[in-house]
Protein backbone atom coordinates (compact mmCIF):
# COMPACT_ATOMS: atom_id res chain seq x y z
CA UNK A 1 0.00 0.00 0.00
CA UNK A 2 1.50 3.27 -0.92
CA UNK A 3 2.46 6.04 1.97
CA UNK A 4 -0.58 8.45 2.27
CA UNK A 5 -0.03 11.93 2.69
CA UNK A 6 -2.21 14.33 4.33
CA UNK A 7 -0.69 17.54 2.39
CA UNK A 8 0.99 18.19 -1.07
CA UNK A 9 3.33 20.05 0.74
CA UNK A 10 4.53 16.69 3.23
CA UNK A 11 5.22 14.45 0.28
CA UNK A 12 7.33 17.16 -1.93
CA UNK A 13 9.63 17.39 1.70
CA UNK A 14 9.72 13.61 1.44
CA UNK A 15 10.72 13.56 -1.70
CA UNK A 16 13.18 16.59 -2.04
CA UNK A 17 13.74 17.21 1.82
CA UNK A 18 16.92 16.54 3.67
CA UNK A 19 20.28 18.83 3.81
CA UNK A 20 21.99 17.21 0.74
CA UNK A 21 19.28 16.49 -1.87
CA UNK A 22 18.13 19.68 -3.06
CA UNK A 23 21.32 21.39 -3.15
CA UNK A 24 22.50 18.35 -5.39
CA UNK A 25 18.51 19.33 -7.55
CA UNK A 26 19.81 23.06 -7.69
CA UNK A 27 23.39 22.08 -9.12
CA UNK A 28 21.68 19.66 -11.51
CA UNK A 29 19.77 22.02 -12.27
CA UNK A 30 22.56 23.91 -14.29
CA UNK A 31 22.98 20.99 -16.41
CA UNK A 32 24.97 17.57 -16.22
CA UNK A 33 27.55 17.25 -13.86
CA UNK A 34 29.75 14.29 -12.98
CA UNK A 35 30.22 12.93 -9.50
CA UNK A 36 33.47 14.56 -9.05
CA UNK A 37 32.22 17.89 -10.04
CA UNK A 38 29.31 17.56 -7.38
CA UNK A 39 31.69 16.94 -4.79
CA UNK A 40 33.79 19.95 -5.80
CA UNK A 41 30.78 21.80 -5.15
CA UNK A 42 29.76 20.48 -1.99
CA UNK A 43 32.61 20.07 0.27
CA UNK A 44 30.37 19.59 3.48
CA UNK A 45 28.79 16.35 1.55
CA UNK A 46 30.70 12.99 2.18
CA UNK A 47 31.20 10.79 -0.57
CA UNK A 48 29.42 8.05 1.15
CA UNK A 49 26.23 10.37 1.78
CA UNK A 50 26.57 12.54 -1.83
CA UNK A 51 26.22 8.56 -3.27
CA UNK A 52 23.37 7.84 -1.26
CA UNK A 53 21.16 10.77 -2.30
CA UNK A 54 22.23 10.36 -5.34
CA UNK A 55 20.81 7.05 -5.79
CA UNK A 56 17.75 8.22 -3.90
CA UNK A 57 17.30 10.79 -6.05
CA UNK A 58 17.54 8.18 -9.44
CA UNK A 59 15.23 5.82 -7.01
CA UNK A 60 12.79 8.76 -7.07
CA UNK A 61 12.77 9.46 -11.03
CA UNK A 62 14.42 12.67 -10.35
CA UNK A 63 18.11 12.13 -11.20
CA UNK A 64 19.51 10.22 -14.35
CA UNK A 65 23.13 8.67 -14.06
CA UNK A 66 24.65 7.84 -17.07
CA UNK A 67 27.32 5.29 -16.61
CA UNK A 68 30.02 5.24 -19.95
CA UNK A 69 31.61 1.79 -18.90
CA UNK A 70 34.60 3.29 -19.43
CA UNK A 71 38.51 3.00 -17.34
CA UNK A 72 38.85 5.10 -15.50
CA UNK A 73 35.01 5.48 -14.84
CA UNK A 74 33.21 8.15 -16.27
CA UNK A 75 29.72 8.72 -14.52
CA UNK A 76 27.11 11.75 -15.29
CA UNK A 77 24.11 13.17 -13.50
CA UNK A 78 21.50 14.96 -15.16
CA UNK A 79 18.01 15.77 -14.30
CA UNK A 80 15.16 13.73 -16.05
CA UNK A 81 11.97 15.84 -16.65
CA UNK A 82 10.42 14.91 -13.80
CA UNK A 83 13.39 16.50 -11.66
CA UNK A 84 13.41 19.86 -14.07
CA UNK A 85 10.00 20.18 -13.34
CA UNK A 86 11.60 21.21 -9.74
CA UNK A 87 13.42 23.90 -11.16
CA UNK A 88 10.91 26.93 -10.23
CA UNK A 89 10.96 25.20 -6.71
CA UNK A 90 14.55 25.72 -7.06
CA UNK A 91 15.04 28.66 -7.87
CA UNK A 92 12.41 29.78 -5.33
CA UNK A 93 14.42 28.28 -2.83
CA UNK A 94 18.04 29.78 -4.23
CA UNK A 95 16.31 32.92 -4.35
CA UNK A 96 15.18 33.44 -0.77
CA UNK A 97 18.22 31.81 0.28
CA UNK A 98 20.41 35.22 -1.33
CA UNK A 99 17.94 37.22 0.21
CA UNK A 100 17.72 35.85 3.95
CA UNK A 101 21.71 35.77 3.64
CA UNK A 102 21.59 39.47 2.40
CA UNK A 103 19.06 40.87 5.44
CA UNK A 104 20.83 38.67 7.82
CA UNK A 105 24.73 39.26 6.59
CA UNK A 106 25.33 35.41 6.42
CA UNK A 107 27.98 34.73 4.07
CA UNK A 108 27.68 32.40 1.48
CA UNK A 109 30.76 30.85 -0.40
CA UNK A 110 30.22 29.60 -3.86
CA UNK A 111 26.57 30.57 -4.29
CA UNK A 112 26.84 29.33 -8.27
CA UNK A 113 23.50 26.90 -8.08
CA UNK A 114 20.78 28.82 -9.45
Amino acid sequence: MPKRYHCPVELAVDVIGGKWRPVILAHLKEGVHRYGELRRRMPGVSEKMLTQRLRELEADGLVLRHDFATTPPHVEYRLTAEGLSLAPVLQALYDWGAARAARTGTPIDGSSAT
